[in-house]
C-alpha cells in the first residue's frame, strides 16, 4: 500500500512541476523517507536525480520558446553547481551521525521541514516581487548572483530540494528578469546543479537504478499532465492550494521528527 502511494506522490511531483514551475522537489525527500522507506540520507541523493531529470525534461519546452536566460543560468549555476558536489562529495560523510540531541538523519529531515514552511510562506504571500536590479550595479547584481548560487547549491546538497522557491526571487529582484524567463532559467540550474551534484555521491553509494527509474519515469507523466494541465488552469489558484499542501507536509515532518 505505502508502495502505490509513493507511486501515486510521484506523480504529484511531477505534475506540480508541469504546472507551477517549481514546488514539486520539495516533495521529494519526504516521499522518499516516509513512503518508499529510503533513507534520509540516501534520499536526499536519491532526490538530486529524480528533480534534476524531471527539470531537465520541463526546461525543454520553455527553452525553445525563449524562456531560458542560459547567461544567467551561467552566473547562477556554476558557483552553485561547484556548492552541490562539494557538499555531496565531502560534506555530507563528513557530517556526525550526532547532531546534539538528534541523529544525522533526523537533523536533515528538521532542515528540510524548515525549508517546506520557508516555500509554502512563498507560495501563500502570491505577492509579485518588484525589481530592485536598476538600484545595484552590475559589480553588485554578480556578487548577489553568485553568492546566493552558492547558498542554494549548499542547500540543495544537503536536502535535495532544486531550491527554485529560493532561486526565482533573486531572478527577478536582482537580474529584472521577467517570470516566465525566471522560471525557466531557474529549472535549467535546478536540472544543472542536481544531476552534477549527484555525482559527488557516486564515490560512496551504490544507487538502486531500477527503483529511480520507475520514479522518475512516473514523476515524467506526470509533468506532462501538467504541462498540458497549466494552459487551462490559472496558476495562482493552483499555488495558493499547494502552498497549503506544502505547510500542511512541513508541519507533519516537524511534529514526525521532533515527537515520534
Amino acid at each position: 500500500m505505502m508502495m502505490v502511494l509513493g507511486y501515486f506522490a510521484s506523480l504529484l511531483i511531477g505534475l506540480s512541476l508541469g504546472l507551477l514551475g517549481s514546488g514539486g522537489s520539495i516533495l521529494t525527500l519526504p516521499v522518499l523517507v516516509y513512503l518508499f522507506q529510503v533513507d534520509p540520507e540516501a534520499g536526499t541523493a536519491y532526490s538530486l536525480v529524480i528533480v534534476g531529470t524531471t527539470a531537465l525534461v520541463g526546461v525543454l519546452p520553455r527553452a525553445f520558446k525563449g524562456e531560458v536566460d542560459f547567461g544567467t543560468a551561467l552566473l547562477f549555476g556554476l558557483p552553485s553547481i561547484a556548492a552541490v558536489y562539494a557538499t555531496r562529495a565531502w560534506l555530507m560523510p563528513a557530517l556526525p551521525e550526532q547532531w546534539g540531541p538528534v541523529t544525522k538523519s533526523q537533523g536533515l529531515m528538521l532542515l528540510f521541514a524548515v525549508l517546506m514552511v520557508l516555500a509554502a510562506r512563498g507560495m501563500l504571500k502570491g505577492k509579485k516581487v518588484q525589481t530592485v536590479q536598476k538600484e545595484l550595479s552590475p559589480a553588485a547584481k554578480a556578487a548577489v548572483v553568485l553568492g546566493e548560487g552558492a547558498g542554494v547549491g549548499v542547500l540543495t546538497g544537503l536536502v535535495g530540494a532544486g531550491g527554485g522557491f529560493l532561486i526565482i526571487p533573486v531572478l527577478v529582484l536582482v537580474t529584472g528578469l521577467e517570470m516566465k524567463r525566471a522560471v525557466g532559467t531557474s529549472l535549467l540550474i535546478i536540472a544543472a546543479k542536481s544531476l552534477i551534484g549527484f555525482t559527488g555521491d557516486l564515490g560512496h553509494l551504490n544507487p538502486d537504478w531500477l527503483f529511480l527509474g520507475r520514479v522518475v519515469l512516473v514523476a515524467l507523466v506526470g509533468l506532462a499532465v501538467g504541462t498540458f494541465a497549466a494552459q487551462k488552469i490559472p496558476s495562482q489558484k493552483l499555488q495558493k492550494g499547494f502552498g497549503y499542501f506544502v505547510l500542511a507536509m512541513g508541519a507533519f515532518v516537524l511534529t514526525k521528527e521532533l515527537f515520534f
